[in-house]
């Protein structure tokens, strides 16, 4: 059999979202995770993240951009999500946090009015704060 790489453009929404987990459960495996996916967001989260040292499961919730939302606060979620094709984990509040610091989108309509902000292309002040959530 001859293997031909898919058009990621190419996907359904479904897909795409199935495509994202595997590439960051491949990166997750790397830092000793091993990812599970759920069917229902339970709790908020795409998927779980538990560590071979069985001290450490993270609620993943997979995005295909950067983003926050209200509903994921306080919960103890992580965001996952691509820049730039690196992969970034970072707790939502976090997140929050910084985009607080770095960026606009907390006083913009899309927050204030649809609690929730996402960014198909971050300025680089808000990608340098997140550094250290690369993975």
């Amino acid at each position: 059999m001859r293997f031909r790489k898919v058009d990621y453009n190419e996907l359904s929404a479904k897909q795409k979202e199935i495509f994202n987990f595997q590439k960051v459960a491949a990166k997750l495996a790397d830092y000793g995770f091993n990812c599970i996916k759920l069917a229902d967001d339970w709790q908020g989260a795409d998927f779980l993240a538990y560590h071979k040292d069985g001290d450490e499961t993270l609620r993943v919730q997979l995005k295909a951009r950067p983003g926050i939302d209200r509903k994921y606060a306080g919960k103890g979620l992580w965001m996952c999500f691509p820049i730039a094709g690196n992969w970034y984990l970072i707790p939502h509040d976090r997140l929050v946090e910084v985009v607080a610091e770095r960026t606009n989108w907390l006083n913009t309509n899309s927050w204030r009015n649809g609690h929730r902000y996402t960014s198909a292309n971050p300025s680089r002040r808000m990608i340098d704060g997140i550094a250290s959530f690369k993975l």
